[in-house]
């Protein structure tokens, strides 16, 4: 069983309303499956690492996401699927990912907000669903009861019309406003804006009627193209002069007093694709790429701050359950148009951060977006819910996105249905964290899995087997001794790389993957 872990942050006065918490029994698990059904509000970013929010060892200023970490919980050791589709479809089905490509909905799956709208919750979702634009895959088909945002996976912030200038195909970007084509954007328009908005606007209309609602923000930031309002950048002028390698010492260093990271972990020395900073003839265009960057990620925060303040104008603040992660690491591809002729932030360029920038965004992991070592998939992950979790506190047990599903249906007092629309459904792979909010272990061992482009990996217990798709071999890291993943001991332990292949063949052969 794993053992909880539990720090409680901050001056006495948060330790003060820990202990009434616990001694009135708010944080009894009897009382997280009884009484009122909570509101339920799922805020998702995009690309985003697991270093870049202040509460997480970042320097961007991000006070809103901040204070939501001082009134609950962060995870420590939450994990995605690594990419954007991937984790989508896994956080909307409590399962694992049965398909490769940009359909991971199957008709043996029921989504989260099918499931919640069976017990009676209002459903809405606001921003990218990157899940399929064609009947029966929108949202709008899906369960939710509203949907207005991208069905694709990025765009153009500033005109989503305006096409990515990399992709050669046929790709669905389409703006919708429930099943309605958007097709023209006013000169003001900027996604990360237009989703807050949105989703202030769900959350007034469904706060106006008895039932409990389900609201989904997918912001589509910080992930490229990098665009950015001038003033936004400005504030980030000169943060980023010293480069990526110092960046990534100061947040490591903040991490540790943070008592997010042990400092027996030791920092990962630069991925092969990063160049060093001194290295770098163009300095100056790369800390500006960082700076929009950053920029991105603080219009966000001040989104979600909106939604934040649209709760406790409602009166439901206390009522409902704000969740709050990222889809996968930092992003280390390259376009056509990263070149220092072409000025970051500005709406006429199509523009990413490059591999230097995400090396640092992932602190104090290894790798990136797709790649299965902790950089690609740890996230960051924050949780608010006031008559239920203490405020100020950091737990260390294992999760991972396909928890979510069975979560909200505890809370929601439903249960995960083995039938939908006549159909027999795929039995829910993740487990309740509701023990987590209380305080307590998850109960028994567990055991997870990944695959993406050829990179593998399986975590048991403290154990994790991981297999880079550029590398032929099988690398073992003990995570409670080495989450950096920087000592490897297959050549020690080569029974437990056998096992524990094994056990990811047979993973991989349930899942039936192309």
């Amino acid at each position: 069983m794993q053992q909880t872990q539990w720090v409680v942050l901050g001056n006495r006065s948060v330790l003060w309303s820990l202990v009434v918490m616990l001694c009135c029994g708010c944080l009894s698990p009897q009382q997280v499956s009884s009484g009122t059904r909570p509101n339920i509000v799922l805020i998702l970013c995009d690309d985003m690492g697991w270093s870049d929010l202040g509460c997480y060892g970042g320097e961007v200023q991000t006070p809103h996401l901040n204070q939501l970490a001082h009134e609950g919980l962060r995870f420590t050791h939450c994990y995605n699927n690594a990419k954007c589709t991937t984790t989508r479809a896994s956080l909307m089905t409590g399962l694992y990912p049965r398909q490769g490509g940009d359909h991971l909905l199957g008709e043996a799956m029921v989504t989260m907000a099918e499931a919640l709208k069976k017990v009676g919750y209002q459903t809405a979702m606001s921003g990218k669903w990157h899940l399929g634009g064609q009947f029966p895959l929108r949202p709008v088909d899906r369960g939710f009861d509203h949907f207005y945002g991208l069905l694709d996976g990025a765009c153009h912030y500033f005109d989503p019309s305006k096409p990515d200038p990399d992709f050669k195909g046929n790709r669905v970007r389409v703006f919708v406003d429930g099943e309605e084509p958007v097709i023209t954007f006013p000169s003001d328009f900027y996604t990360t804006d237009a989703f807050a908005e949105q989703a202030c606007q769900q959350i007034r209309q469904m706060a106006e009627l008895e039932a409990p609602f389900f609201m989904h923000l997918a912001f589509t930031a910080p992930h490229y193209p990098l665009h950015a309002f001038p003033e936004d950048v400005q504030d980030y002028q000169g943060v980023y002069k010293e480069g990526w390698e110092s960046l990534r010492l100061k947040r490591h260093q903040r991490q540790i007093s943070m008592g997010l990271v042990d400092p027996g972990w030791r920092l990962p020395e630069r991925d092969p694709e990063v160049e060093p900073w001194e290295d770098q003839t163009h300095a100056s265009w790369q800390s500006q790429r960082m700076a929009t960057y950053a920029a991105m990620i603080d219009r966000m925060d001040r989104g979600i701050g909106k939604v934040l303040q649209t709760l406790t104008e409602t009166g439901l603040e206390q009522d409902t359950l704000v969740v709050f992660l990222s889809d996968n690491g930092g992003c280390a591809e390259v376009y056509s148009q990263d070149l220092p002729e072409h000025q970051p932030g500005s709406g006429d360029s199509y523009m990413t951060c490059g591999p230097g920038w995400a090396f640092a965004q992932n602190t104090p992991f290894r790798r990136f977006k797709t790649w299965l070592h902790e950089g690609g998939i740890a996230t960051p992950m924050i949780v608010r819910w006031p008559t239920q979790i203490a405020p100020n506190t950091v737990a260390s047990q294992v999760c991972h996105i396909i928890d979510l599903m069975p979560t909200f249906l505890e809370v929601a007092q439903g249960t995960y249905p083995t039938q939908y629309r006549g159909r027999p459904i795929i039995p829910c792979e993740g487990v309740s964290l509701t023990p987590i909010f209380s305080g307590q272990s998850l109960p028994g061992s567990r055991v997870l899995w990944w695959e993406y482009r050829g990179s593998r990996a399986v975590r048991e217990g403290p154990w994790k087997l991981v297999r880079d798709r550029k590398r032929p071999d099988w690398e073992l890291y003990h995570m409670e001794h080495d989450r950096t993943e920087t000592n490897d001991l297959a050549n020690q332990y080569p029974e437990k790389v056998t096992q524990m292949a094994k056990s990811w063949q047979g993973w991989h052969t349930r899942m039936e993957f192309p």
